[in-house]
């Protein structure tokens, strides 16, 4: 074979490998998007209440969907149902193997949500499917903390009942006793963590968020 066909079959075969490649790349890109839609659309029928359209979804074999999260805020659709305060569809998506510990983008949690909405029924419900309750925020907040900076003393009982650590410090260095000492008696909550001795509760991180 002279060098010149070589040549042209040379370049041929490397224009076909080309052409191979960026078809293989196209390929792969459809899956990727369809997911990313897919997503959307479910977070989307969840906001809008859409049963029938969620259901479909998460009917869908070998899904993985309930646990999607937004791509912006990280918000799964456990935060969308816990910002509403729908207990309904909190137990729905949790029946159908939501996890209740994903955070968002924040590092805050759907319990740690429930927790700054006062909304004593979800909490309940998120720790009796296994939330987190030393959980932290991107601050090392924990929902203890966040009970004692509301005055909930409903909420600060709850989450201590649920193995809260009360001495658990935020990324300041400070904990929910460590707050309500500031506040004094004043804070509802001072007479609730004050009964708790004092290093009776194991903490699993010196500070900061778990992971």
């Amino acid at each position: 074979m002279s060098k010149g066909i070589r040549g042209r079959v040379s370049r041929k075969v490397r224009g076909a490998m080309l052409i191979a490649s960026l078809a293989g790349m196209a390929t792969a890109s459809i899956p990727a998007h369809a997911q990313f839609s897919d997503s959307h659309d479910f977070l989307e029928a969840v906001k809008k209440r859409d049963g029938e359209k969620v259901t479909n979804f998460l009917n869908e074999p070998g899904t993985q969907i309930v646990n999607t999260r937004n791509s912006t805020t990280g918000k799964t659709a456990l935060h969308i149902v816990v910002e509403r305060r729908d207990l309904l569809w909190l137990r729905f998506l949790i029946q159908h193997g939501a996890d209740v510990n994903l955070r968002d983008v924040k590092g805050i949690s759907p319990l740690m949500e429930a927790v700054n909405l006062g909304w004593n029924e979800g909490v309940d419900e998120l720790i009796k499917h296994g939330a987190k309750v030393d959980d932290t925020d991107d601050t090392g907040t924990t929902p203890l903390i966040n009970a004692v900076h509301r005055r909930d003393v409903a909420m600060a009982r709850t989450l201590i009942a649920a193995g809260a650590n009360p001495d658990r410090p935020d990324n300041s260095g400070r904990s929910a006793r460590d707050y309500v000492q500031l506040d004094g008696p004043g804070n509802p909550v001072y007479d609730v963590i004050d009964r708790i001795k004092k290093g009776s509760v194991e903490s699993k991180k010196t500070y900061g968020p778990s992971f």
